[in-house]
This record gives structure tokens, sequence and C-alpha cells, in this order.
């Protein structure tokens, strides 16, 4: 379908982003219809770019982290260093519907940039800044000015202290996660604000912070600390047991059995009904605490099957199943297959790609948008000739001074 009939078609974002959180934010508002304009600095752009790991076919090289952010963008290389660059940038403000950034805390603010400042040109204006610690003022905290990157906001949320064994150092999870959550929260956060927009006719300043973002997916953290006096570790059982992974004959299956009800269903198809009326078993917490006896009685139903045996006896009761997934198995799953996860972006001289579509749905648009991530400054002539209505001459200029990049790198 055309963008036009998307839920933020008409939207115009200004991307003044990098690396991962806000590419994020952006990808999403990008996938449902709004005109995303990405600045990027001349000749260097988004550091993305030359991080490994690359594509490289017929002499072109991109970056497949940057790639899988980037799509349904348009690049705008803007020296915001000069003067005139900033000129640039406020006149693009005056045409946008929201900004979204992560720099450095305080950096646009030293560079005349920042929220306070752009309302001011447009009051209409949505702003919405993804850090580590949070930027809204009087909420920025002792660590309001601390860089951040998804390990450090891991390692302070405490999803860290609970990944991996007792007895091991404390682990990540997977890479950018705390960077993705933080940029969904932000996206959340605008469609919010473009909502209230529409009532009060005024824009506002969004903050999503890393740290945040984390521990409200670690809740349960501290609200087991705070109101029961537990202190979760790594290796303790969440409450109900059986639950966890299953060794089968060709990997693992994944499975939960959080209430009695699911223990009867389960028993059944163990062909024990004994275990119903045990001691050990009668109660979530007797099944938590007499874990090692359920596994010796557990394992070995299911050490010979298959994964699809396997996860095909729990759902036959059900019982929440599914096998643990690699690479592999993800490249041919039916189901994301049916829901269009995977999609294809043609890139010239590369080829076709594959990547994952963001995740949100809706039934006026079921398929998202592929046009590939933009080479550095793609858009800068027609963004400026069109939205800012400069001569061809002016914009020579400006990239003979540096102000601008044109070229496509």
């Amino acid at each position: 379908m055309s963008d036009s009939g998307r839920l933020l078609a008409g939207v115009r974002v200004l991307a003044l982003e990098q690396y991962m959180s806000a590419p994020y934010c952006t990808l999403l508002l990008a996938d449902a219809g709004a005109e995303v304009i990405k600045i990027e600095r001349p000749v260097v752009g988004d550091p993305r770019r030359s991080i490994p790991p690359f594509v490289e076919r017929n002499g072109v090289r991109m970056g497949v982290g940057f790639m899988a952010y980037n799509r349904n963008k348009k690049s705008l290389a803007l020296n915001l260093k000069s003067d005139e660059g900033r000129d640039l940038y406020r006149a693009l403000v005056s045409k946008s519907d929201i900004v979204v950034e992560n720099l450095r805390p305080r950096s646009v603010d030293r560079m005349g940039l920042g929220y306070e400042s752009l309302s001011k040109l447009n009051p209409g204006l949505i702003y919405a800044a993804v850090s580590g610690f949070g930027r809204l003022p009087g909420r920025e905290g002792p660590y309001g000015d601390w860089p951040s990157f998804d390990v450090v906001a891991e390692a302070m949320g405490g999803v860290m202290h609970m990944i991996g064994f007792a007895d091991k150092p404390p682990s990540p999870s997977i890479y950018g996660m705390p960077d993705l959550y933080a940029g969904m929260a932000a996206a959340h956060g605008v469609s919010m604000a473009l909502y209230r927009r529409s009532v009060t006719g005024r824009g506002q300043f969004v903050d999503s912070a890393m740290y945040d973002g984390v521990l409200s997916l670690n809740e349960r953290m501290i609200s087991l600390a705070a109101n029961t006096g537990a202190r979760p570790a790594r290796g303790d059982a969440p409450g109900f047991y059986p639950r966890g992974l299953l060794s089968v004959s060709d990997g693992y299956v994944a499975f939960t059995v959080p209430d009695d009800i699911m223990w009867r269903r389960f028993c059944r198809m163990l062909d024990r009904p004994d275990l119903l009326d045990d001691p050990r078993c009668d109660s979530p917490a007797a099944r938590t605490e007499n874990r090692a006896f359920l596994d010796e009685v557990v394992g070995p139903v299911f050490a010979d099957l298959t994964r699809d045996e396997a996860v095909q006896r729990l759902l036959a009761v059900g019982v929440p199943a599914g096998p643990v997934q690699t690479s592999d198995d993800l490249l041919v799953c039916p189901q994301l297959e049916a829901r269009g996860v995977r999609v294809s972006v043609e890139y010239e001289g590369l080829g076709e790609l594959q990547f994952v579509r963001t995740p949100l749905l809706t039934s006026d648009a079921p398929d998202v948008p592929l046009k590939p991530a933009p080479t550095l400054g793609r858009d800068t002539r027609q963004i400026l000739a069109d939205l800012l209505g400069f001569p061809d001459a002016d914009i020579r200029r400006l990239g003979a001074e540096g102000v601008i990049g044109t070229a496509s790198e």
C-alpha cells in the first residue's frame, strides 16, 4: 500500500541520532509512514555506518547494524558545528512535527538546539530525547550527565545480576536490548504526544531513559525486594515449577507449568497421577522446593524425543512450550513467514538482504515499507531544495564550505 494510508503519514521527523536507541525509535515511526530525515555529520555520518559486521559485494560495503535500523529514512549530511548548519537545522525544525535525538546529554543545549530553544520556534514541536539516565528538566538525577550503552543500563538496572548461574558472574542479555526498549518507549511517548497535540495544539518533551526502561522490564526485582523482603538473584526459581528447559534428542524445549491447573494437565501427560497426591508436589511452593526430585521425574520422559515431538506432547495437554531456536531455525520458521516478520530489502550493488520488521501490525497497514537505508547525504539536495527552497547554486556553495554533505558515501 502507499505511505499515504499509514498511521503516521504526513508526519515529519528530524532524527538527530546515532548508534541504536534513537534510530530504532525513528525506524518504528518510519515503518508507520512518517517521513524521517536522519541528520548526520558530513563525511563520517552515524558511527554505526563504520561498525562491523559488513555486507560487501561488488565494491559496495554497508554495516549490517546500520542497515537494520535505518531503512525507510532520508539522510541529510549537516555540519551542526557551523553557524549556518545550525540555522539550517532550525529552519527544518520549524517545518517538522517531531525531533528525536540521543546525543550526549547537554550537547544540544550547548549548540542552542535543545527543546527549550526549539519549542520557541515551533510551539507544536514534540521533542523526544533518548538517553542513559533521563533528561527531563528537574528529573535528571545525579547520573543525568553520564553517557550510557546497553551493558551499563543492564548492569545498573539489575538485569545482569539475574542472568546466568548462581556460581557464575553476572551475564549480559541480548545485544542492544536496552537501546531497543528505550527507542520503543520513546516512540510510544511520541505517539501519545501527537494525540495530545491534536487536543491542545502544543508539543512537549518526551524523555526516555535506558535505565528506567531496563528497570521496568526487571520490575519484579524491586517489587519483591521492597514488599516481601526477598532478594532475587541468579539461579533463583521464579516461585513455581516445573519451568525452564527440557533436554531432548535434538536440542532443547522451553516450557512452564505456572499453576495447579496446568500441573494436573502435566501429570496426565507424564502418566503420573500419583504425583497429584504427593506432598512434594501439591503446591507451587512445594514443587519449587523439590526441583531436584521433579527434574529426575520429568527429564527421562523427554530425553529421547525430538523438539517437535516434545512440544506437541506438551501443547496437546495445554502446557505452553516451544523449541529453543537457533538462527538457522529462525531463517525457516513458518510462523515468521506467515507473519511477514522477515523482510527482504533490495540494495543497489548488494542485492536482496533480509532483516526483521518492527513488531507492530495494524489492519489498514499490514506490511511495512521496504526502502533501503540511505547512503550518507543521499537526500541532502532534495531536502534543501524542496523543504527550504534553496537554489542549486546555494546548495553547491554550502557543500563547498563544508556546511552540508551531498555525496553518496
